[in-house]
């Protein structure tokens, strides 16, 4: 009896977890791109603090130099928003993401909202960095 309990329970504890990160302020999209940064559209990608827009996700990546070596990449479709004309996120003031919608911030290292009442952070990625010149950006 304790045992067909024990594997009932863990049936229902497996069936009830997922292996994914989900952000439940975004609907899933896969992400599979891939920067160059010896492109001339990518030239502010080869400095700390630089940052890019690049295809890819809802409406497009931001793409952010952290130090040389290390960098991040978020969605540009503002966290609970549709994609509208106005829910296509910027960077401002090379420090922050902003969205153009609810004028919502957040932070361009790792996506926390900086405006009061927002509890979504922003779609972040994966970042690898191949060989110093080429970037993966996925999310799996």
């Amino acid at each position: 009896m304790k045992k067909a309990a024990f594997l009932l329970l863990t049936i229902i504890f497996l069936g009830c977890t997922s292996n994914t990160n989900n952000n439940d302020c975004l609907p899933f999209i896969s992400v599979n791109t891939s920067v160059n940064l010896d492109l001339p559209q990518f030239i502010d990608l080869q400095v700390p603090g630089g940052w890019a827009y690049v295809n890819g996700g809802h409406q497009g990546l931001i793409v952010y130099n952290i130090n040389g070596v290390q960098f991040k990449a978020f969605d540009r479709l503002c966290p609970g928003q549709n994609i509208s004309s106005c829910s296509q996120m910027i960077v401002d003031s090379n420090l922050r993401i902003l969205c153009q919608c609810d004028d919502s911030e957040f932070n361009i290292l790792n996506g926390a909202p900086l405006t009061e009442g927002v509890t979504c952070f922003a779609k972040e990625y994966l970042v690898e960095n191949l060989n110093g010149s080429i970037l993966r950006i996925t999310n799996f």
